[in-house]
């Protein structure tokens, strides 16, 4: 339970793997994804507004099982027919104008220090693959875990492949991928803020908890594992964390409803 060592050997399999959602990025990286499909044309605008409320739930009180069961049912109907193309163009978009300045440069420091070490360094997300790729990418990481879609000649069916990779999924998901490249999982790390990472730091030797959440905080106290905040606090403490949750929610939210007041005066505008 501990920080990268010094001197880690490359050839004993070492690896780290991170959560991405307040871990790596500040706040729901498929928020920012949904928004740029709507920009671009994927989604109505009743569609932004549910992501706004399920940003707001994330924001004030963290992942539920709930709320991912809402979000696979309907990023299944909602991805059917596109191109993989286009979903690898919209996590490029997404990061170049959102993610890239969400990073928690602590975090980053962490990444920086695996990959100096020789670990290999994954992204283990529920943001599909193709966008957790972009992400592992740009962050110098070796490669990422994400949900899987299936698609068929360059085409999204509209079927999630094994549901999206969260919670326990997340330990098969590792743990495939330990046998498959020869990792030890016992001398690797593992980041998580959720404790729907709970069960994917408990499969590793060396845990660590990253802005974690409330429950994420009781985990990592039970089990003795170490926690690294690299979130700003203000002075007025987790009072002042919830009003800019709140805040930042309550902008979404208007942001979304003027958009919708414009779209149906547009057509008496003419």
């Amino acid at each position: 339970m501990s920080t990268p060592a010094e001197g880690d050997d490359a050839r004993l399999g070492v690896a780290a793997f991170f959560d991405v959602d307040n871990t790596i990025i500040r706040g729901a990286s498929s928020f920012h994804i949904a928004r740029s499909m709507r920009k671009h044309g994927f989604f109505t605008h009743r569609d932004i507004l549910r992501f706004g409320f399920e940003q707001a739930k994330y924001q004030l009180f963290g992942e539920t099982d709930e709320q991912m069961e809402v979000l696979k049912r309907d990023a299944a109907k909602i991805i059917r027919g596109w191109s993989v193309a286009e979903m690898a163009a919209i996590g490029e978009g997404v990061w170049d104008e959102v993610l890239a300045t969400r990073v928690y440069p602590g975090t980053k420091a962490l990444i920086d220090d695996h990959v100096a070490k020789g670990h290999e360094v994954w992204l283990v997300t529920a943001t599909p693959s193709e966008v957790g790729q972009i992400i592992a990418s740009k962050m110098g990481a070796t490669g990422a875990l994400g949900t899987e879609a299936e698609h068929k000649d360059g085409y999204y069916t509209g079927v999630l492949l094994g549901g999206f990779l969260h919670g326990p999924r997340k330990v098969l998901a590792i743990t495939d991928l330990a046998a498959a490249r020869g990792i030890d999982l016992s001398a690797s790390y593992a980041y998580g803020d959720s404790s729907n990472d709970v069960p994917m730091l408990k499969a590793v030797g060396h845990p660590c908890a990253v802005n974690p959440d409330s429950k994420m905080k009781r985990a990592a106290r039970a089990h003795g594992w170490p926690v690294k905040e690299f979130r700003n606090r203000r002075k007025s403490g987790r009072r002042g964390v919830v009003k800019a949750s709140i805040t930042g929610s309550v902008w979404v939210v208007l942001a979304v409803l003027r958009g919708i007041k414009s779209a149906l005066l547009r057509p008496f505008r003419r």
